[in-house]
């Protein structure tokens, strides 16, 4: 495990580009689907020289990676396997849409390797969905969660989205219980944020979002009432089943190493970050830009503090090289007396309620 290497390979195409969406993504053809494969395919090939490591997740994200169809997803995940030692167990997720995931033959998608699912709901609610710009229904879920179980695939996850235009502590919890009605092993639950150079960002006066107030309701009720469901919190956006927590992104929170392919995908490996420009044409023309080092003192306060199990005080002391300085620790005794934060023998973590205000608390302790 301390030598693996998890993948994330990026599918930037998209039938259509929802209102709140930054990720980078276009709309393509078969053709560019085609073209596109070809190349990642080459980039797999040339990684798996230059790395000789096992990998034990890969993660296929977007855009929308399901538009492609299986047979070139299933193409992907070969020349991984032909370039890669890929763990028997390795975790191997792909994200679907509902509109396209109900067209895939998820058991040539299974026989392949895939094995977790992960699904952009967002919402169960129609008037919701309408307004999040999103091409499916609650029973393309349905129908979507069906086909991936009837394949033999159990894994899988359901994104729901908190702070939606005219979204209501009722209508999220239509939503929770739609999901957890579906026997989802995973919830990823995630505060909506105005983006640069999004619709909504450019157009947020003609929308009513939450307010403040009402999206830490939203939130905290959503901790809670997933908790109830049986769903634990174990990052500050993610809930699961216990044993269902989602290994490849864990990667990221825990500072392990991972190596992105394709437009836009940002890596990690020993230390150094590197990144693909947010274009097709930088991808094609293997343009990788360098983006300082990684796993400093700083990130792994930031990582490790999104993550409910929360910093170890023993691991941040080795890469310190000696106990934290008092300013941290008062900084962190007033944030644990305000009930944001709290301490269970060396490990310190945010509350619920820790959170909401994770950016600030994270800024000034770092």
């Amino acid at each position: 495990m301390s030598n693996s290497l998890g993948l994330y390979i990026h599918i930037p195409f998209c039938r259509s580009k929802c209102p709140y969406c930054d990720f980078f993504s276009k709309r393509g053809t078969y053709s560019d689907y085609k073209e596109y494969a070809d190349v990642l395919e080459d980039r797999i090939r040339a990684f798996g020289c230059a790395y000789k490591r096992d990998v034990n997740t890969v993660y296929f994200g977007g855009g929308t990676p399901s538009v492609i169809g299986e047979k070139l997803l299933c193409e992907l995940i070969d020349e991984i396997k032909n370039s890669f030692n890929v763990y028997d167990n390795a975790e191997i997720t792909l994200e679907v849409n509902p509109d396209s995931g109900k067209k895939l033959d998820f058991f040539k998608l299974r026989s392949s390797g895939f094995n977790r699912i992960s699904i952009g709901m967002q919402s169960a609610v129609p008037d919701e969905l309408k307004i999040l710009g999103r091409l499916h229904s609650a029973n393309d879920v349905i129908s979507t969660v069906n086909n991936v179980k009837e394949s033999g695939i159990e894994n899988v996850s359901l994104d729901l989205m908190l702070g939606v235009p005219g979204q209501t502590t009722d209508s999220l919890k239509y939503s929770i219980d739609f999901c957890t009605s579906l026997g989802v092993k995973h919830i990823s639950s995630y505060i909506l944020k105005l983006e640069e150079n999004t619709y909504y960002y450019k157009n947020s006066d003609k929308y009513t979002f939450p307010d403040d107030d009402l999206t830490a309701e939203l939130y905290l009720l959503a901790v809670d009432y997933l908790a109830k469901k049986g769903y634990k919190q174990y990052e500050i956006s993610n809930f699961s089943i216990p044993g269902f927590e989602s290994r490849h992104n864990l990667r990221y929170w825990k500072l392990e190493d991972y190596l992105g392919i394709g437009a836009s995908a940002h890596s990690l490996i020993d230390g150094r970050r590197f990144y693909y420009g947010r274009s097709i044409e930088d991808f094609k023309c293997d343009r990788i830009i360098e983006d300082g080092e990684g796993g400093t003192e700083e990130e792994f306060i930031m990582l490790s503090l999104r993550l409910s199990e929360g910093l170890d005080l023993d691991k941040l002391k080795i890469i310190r090289g000696g106990e934290p300085d008092p300013e941290f620790t008062n900084k962190c005794d007033k944030f644990i007396n305000a009930g944001l934060m709290k301490l269970d023998g060396r490990r310190l973590s945010l509350t619920p309620n820790g959170y909401l205000l994770s950016n600030s608390i994270i800024s000034d302790l770092i």
